[in-house]
């Protein structure tokens, strides 16, 4: 029996397709294993949305082959779809490169050398396989792939293709095998869940919908944009009983000149706004964020702009990061690029707030009464972990074996949350 070992890097939708990946080769007689050493193939499912992840990429399939050189190495995922906008990578220690769309279908090329990636921007059907694992407590479903936004600093759209949607019969087919498997929790994931169903003149709305009526206890969404949270869908997530209250908000700036040398499509009002109906509509919602810092002409005024907009919002945690360049976006052309001493600076103040807003978010709910979903046991220390639904993890323990996959009511008072 072959041996396989598996790595996926980057955002949830590339570990769950990692996972299909997986659970394909698993079906045509492959064995995965953790020790590069003992197997013969080493698969890298790739991100690409930063420089310093097409460095870790180049350094894993090199160090690979080092310790294993008779091991085969296949590259697929982000990286591998858009290599022709990498000139300078290192393709010497890789024998077989899968696209996006191949990857999938890795039973086909698994014993092939060379390159096979097609053309993303032909791809115009959702590729609905999926992947239904009991070992996980909460499981995500892809409902949509690619993006139809161009935002200045973005290479996904070159590795993902334009919007394609999973259809609704599809994900309520998933959803329903998923939980009379014992399953709690559901995450709505895609590159741009809230593009879902524009080929068909839908909206995410219309999806939730359908999902309302299913027995799933509990649902989550994952990033949206700000201007996609109007308030048809924030007045109907406030009264469904499912719905976690635990936002993502792709802002990426508190500042309208960046925006909009982003070309991002929104204001810095109608971001507080739409905080600030969450805020309302909710109680205690987790409010989470993505912020980039140091994106080119971001000038210091500029980015305190961002700081100060991010203290009146009063969200829950913010996930900061520098602008990195990448190839052939136009970003990449711009003048006035700012040095990387200025953006670790700014990412370490951005947080700073972070930490703060998070320790005032706990603070907030340390008397409250909330359901959690009871995780999985640690064998080293016996502790459960568990998650309620606006996204607090706490950690107990307790003699009883079985709670994981339940829903349990607790007082947050006794524990230590995080």
């Amino acid at each position: 029996m072959k041996t396989f070992c598996l790595k996926s890097l980057g955002c949830k939708q590339n570990q769950l397709e990692g996972q299909i990946i997986e659970n394909e080769l698993i079906n045509i007689g492959y064995s995965p294993i953790d020790d590069i050493k003992s197997a013969d193939i080493y698969i890298l499912n790739s991100c690409t949305v930063t420089s310093h992840t097409d460095s870790q990429v180049n350094y894993l399939l090199n160090h690979a082959k080092k310790i294993n050189p008779k091991i085969k190495t296949i590259l697929c995922g982000c990286v591998a779809q858009t290599y022709k906008q990498h000139e300078n990578f290192d393709y010497s220690n890789i024998d077989l490169v899968l696209g996006n769309s191949e990857k999938i279908f890795i039973e086909k090329y698994i014993d092939k050398t060379g390159f096979f990636v097609d053309d993303i921007f032909k791809q115009t059907n959702f590729e609905g396989k999926f992947l239904i694992n009991p070992n996980t407590t909460r499981v995500s479903i892809k409902i949509q792939d690619g993006c139809n936004n161009r935002c200045a600093y973005c290479i996904i759209p070159y590795a993902r293709g334009n919007s394609r949607s999973n259809t609704i019969e599809n994900i309520i087919k998933q959803i329903n095998l998923i939980t009379k498997k014992g399953i709690k929790e559901i995450v709505l994931t895609g590159i741009h869940i809230g593009q879902w169903g524009k080929e068909w003149n839908l909206s995410l709305i219309d999806l939730l919908k359908e999902i309302e009526k299913t027995t799933i206890p509990r649902y989550r969404l994952g990033s949206l944009y700000i201007n996609e949270l109007d308030d048809e869908i924030i007045d109907f997530l406030s009264k469904s009983e499912k719905f976690c209250p635990h936002f993502h908000l792709s802002l990426q700036s508190m500042c309208d000149k960046t925006l909009k040398n982003m070309n991002r499509k929104y204001s810095t009002a109608q971001s507080l706004e739409v905080i600030k109906k969450l805020h309302n509509k909710f109680n205690l919602p987790y409010l989470g964020c993505d912020i980039i810092v140091g994106f080119p002409d971001e000038t210091e005024e500029d980015f305190k702009e961002t700081l100060e907009n991010l203290k009146i919002a009063k969200l829950s945690s913010i996930h900061c990061f520098p602008y990195s360049k990448r190839e052939k976006t136009p970003a990449y052309f711009m003048e006035n690029q700012i040095q990387d001493s200025i953006k670790t600076k700014r990412v370490e103040l951005v947080m700073d707030l972070s930490k703060k807003l998070h320790e005032d978010f706990l603070n907030q709910n340390k008397n409250t009464t909330q359901e959690i979903l009871i995780e999985k046991k640690s064998p080293k220390t016996g502790q459960y972990s568990a998650t309620t639904k606006n996204y607090i993890k706490i950690y107990f323990k307790n003699e009883n074996d079985n709670l994981r996959h339940s829903l349990k009511e607790i007082n947050l008072a006794n524990f230590e949350l995080h």
